[in-house]
């Protein structure tokens, strides 16, 4: 499937190949890893810079090293994470984002930072939704 992508002038895609709705998208696959909780947080993470595997594991809090081991292999296969390994005694191997990578992790952050910010209208309705459904 390769992608006819034509930008409207609002900035949506049009006409794409691709359609993430359809069980058997491509696509898909690609959003489970970028919007899982663990890939959101260390594409946001890399946002900031290089890492070393320690470094984010210490940013992206509470992350296992298996997940963060798995999540940076799923992110450098679909091509949003670059992995390079320097031949260093120890080796010493550093994480950044690709172009594509740092388009996405802009938008995540824009989507982290409209959740942070509205994190009081989101307690108050679980607080109204625990409330009915204690009765």
């Amino acid at each position: 499937m390769q992608p006819t992508v034509q930008p409207a002038e609002s900035g949506d895609f049009q006409d794409l190949a691709y359609d993430a709705f359809a069980r058997g998208c491509p696509s898909r696959g690609t959003l489970e890893h970028v919007t899982g909780r663990w890939g959101s947080l260390t594409l946001g993470a890399l946002h900031d810079g290089s890492f070393r595997f320690n470094e984010l594991r210490r940013r992206v809090d509470g992350v296992s090293e298996k997940m963060l081991s798995q999540t940076l292999h799923a992110l450098e296969r679909d091509g949003l994470v670059h992995r390079e390994a320097q031949p260093t005694n120890p080796p010493r191997v550093d994480y950044t984002l690709t172009p594509l990578g740092r388009e996405v992790a802009e938008r995540l952050l824009s989507l982290i930072h409209f959740v942070e910010g509205r994190m009081d209208a989101v307690l108050e309705a679980r607080t109204r939704y625990d409330a009915t459904r204690e009765r």
